[in-house]
């Protein structure tokens, strides 16, 4: 049965680890190898993040797409281990542009689906979107102070850089849930 104090308790053991990130996919791996598990003890709505854990050198979140939803370029600056129970999650990479460090340029994607797990470096910027009809969801694990660490985003409107926003990532989540519930309601007719 998934439990997510020993979610935790794992991922703050492979800190110890000479590699942690490689540890905690091991952790990461381990929790999704039974998705139905993890997807009846957090029992996703909509779309949203949700933070389990965060301390200084460590930070445990529940990250939820509703469908259709696609957040615009964001870095880190920290180490991540991507773990999806639910859905799929397609990562669109990006790096700094050589001639205007503020901008990007796409340098590929991968796709991760139930059961997959996605080491990203401390310096990935990356985009996330949901292509499925249905809620992708998945735990994200940062080596790292994740909810007070200065970072950038690259949207919305121009892919520009400027300071991450957690109400303008919020404000995301709520017209995706907005949207796709709009595609659920019964129609009156």
């Amino acid at each position: 049965m998934f439990d997510i104090d020993e979610l935790i308790s794992g991922c703050r053991e492979a800190l110890s680890e000479p590699e942690p990130r490689r540890a905690t996919r091991e952790v990461l791996e381990r929790t999704v190898a039974n998705p139905a598990e993890v997807g009846e003890a957090l029992r996703p709505q909509e779309g949203g993040l949700a933070v389990l854990y965060n301390a200084p050198d460590l930070t445990v979140v529940h990250a939820v797409w509703a469908p259709g939803m696609r957040l615009f370029p964001h870095d880190h600056r920290m180490w991540a281990a991507i773990a999806i129970y639910a859905g799929q999650e397609d990562n669109a990479f990006y790096r700094r542009d050589a001639e205007s460090r503020r901008t990007l340029v796409e340098s590929g994607g991968k796709e991760i689906v139930t059961g997959d797990v996605l080491l990203l470096g401390d310096d990935a910027i990356h985009s996330v979107a949901n292509s499925r009809d249905r809620l992708t969801a998945a735990i994200h694990v940062y080596g790292g102070d994740f909810v007070h660490q200065p970072r950038s985003q690259w949207g919305p409107g121009p892919v520009e850089e400027r300071p991450f926003d957690m109400n303008v990532v919020n404000d995301a989540f709520a017209e995706a849930n907005r949207a796709w519930a709009a595609t659920r309601a019964p129609s009156t007719s």
